[in-house]
């Protein structure tokens, strides 16, 4: 009988788990609909990046919210179109419930950084940097941009390779229901 009650529990969690899924499956539109969600959240690393001032910080620091990293570099062209966006998703959606951090990797001099940032208009994102690519190596990236969407638990919920239009409309429902659900 035991048996068949855990069968039964295990069941419900993930009809439960797969609805959310089927959700956010129908949310993907454009450009989102290279965002792969998963069906069990990976437990992101602890490994330490640096702030704009060269202070040691970790995704620890961002708990209890939805972040969307992104991992870019100056030299990535794709990242040059796509960081707008993602300025503009973090000026309506960031807050308490969710915030845009943009992490660069690799070999990215502070000062081309913020020129970066500053030749495309954005002023409100984080200057954060991963020179040895702690972080993104252990968080499997592969190439770039690359964005990945930890949820208020610290799991990695969904990633998506390559440049995508953040701002849209599709970007900002998917990130509206998971900050609801």
């Amino acid at each position: 009988m035991r048996i068949l009650l855990i069968i039964f529990l295990y069941m419900a969690i993930a009809s439960t788990a797969n609805a959310d899924l089927t959700q956010l499956e129908t949310l993907k539109v454009g450009d989102m609909r290279k965002l792969k969600f998963q069906k069990i959240g990976t437990s992101v690393p602890i490994s330490p990046f640096l702030d704009a001032n060269g202070g040691s910080i970790s995704l620890t620091n961002f708990s209890d919210k939805f972040i969307l990293i992104n991992f870019w570099a100056t030299w990535c062209a794709p990242c040059r179109k796509e960081m707008p966006q993602l300025s503009k998703l973090q000026l309506q959606m960031g807050g308490k419930d969710f915030e845009v951090l943009t992490i660069a990797t690799g070999r990215n001099d502070p000062n081309q950084m913020a020129l970066f940032f500053e030749e495309i208009g954005v002023q409100n994102l984080p200057l954060y940097r991963d020179p040895k690519q702690e972080l993104a190596r252990n968080m499997g990236v592969l190439g770039l941009p690359t964005s990945i969407i930890i949820d208020r638990n610290g799991y990695e919920i969904a990633r998506l390779l390559g440049d995508a239009d953040w701002h849209s409309d599709s970007a900002i429902e998917i990130i509206k229901y998971l900050i609801l659900n």
